[in-house]
């Protein structure tokens, strides 16, 4: 017997020339860094993609309550606006492991997300120059919430017949229809 075969079991020298023949034609995907692998999300299996985006995600979340806390320190605004807007860009891309970067772009910028993703990149960039360039505190707390409210209509429009839902809400709200009882004969 084979000094290759005792340590590897049978098959081994054929492992070995598939593993070579796949290294050679450039389909090894274990050699793949992980920054690689992350940007090609095509290779990434799905629990892999799962994991990544809870990761991103929770991430984000603990950033932007990192930053809501940081606020309250003397010259945290700074920080605050740095943590929060960081949070969200983190959230958001939590979702590019769920579907893959070319499609998420894509749908970003899709006529229904347009107008959301403009107004959130804008505030992610005011957010920044308002706390780091400007120094106007008042000015990032304010596009702090302006971040907050086109990712919330962004993330409702992935969810079908969502934003139809919260605007009958909020209209009901308005005109006072949703708290009245209905008579019945």
């Amino acid at each position: 017997m084979t000094r290759g075969r005792e340590r590897g079991g049978p098959g081994t020298t054929a492992t070995a020339v598939e593993k070579l023949r796949q290294v050679l034609s450039g389909q090894d995907d274990e050699e793949q860094g992980l920054t690689a692998q992350v940007l090609d999300t095509s290779t990434l299996s799905f629990n892999t993609r799962l994991k990544w985006f809870a990761i991103c995600f929770v991430s984000g979340i603990f950033f932007s309550i990192l930053g809501a806390g940081l606020l309250w320190l003397p010259g945290g605004i700074k920080l605050f606006a740095v943590f929060y807007t960081f949070g969200n860009i983190a959230a958001l891309a939590s979702t590019y492991f769920l579907m893959g970067s070319v499609k998420q772009l894509k749908k970003m910028f899709e006529t229904t997300r347009l107008l959301a993703t403009i107004i959130m990149l804008l505030c992610f960039v005011l957010t920044l120059c308002a706390a780091l360039w400007w120094h106007k505190k008042g000015l990032a707390v304010l596009f702090c919430i302006l971040q907050f409210l086109p990712m919330t209509w962004y993330s409702l429009s992935c969810i079908p017949y969502a934003r139809d839902a919260v605007i009958k809400c909020c209209s009901s709200l308005l005109s006072g229809k949703l708290f009245e009882k209905k008579e019945t004969i």
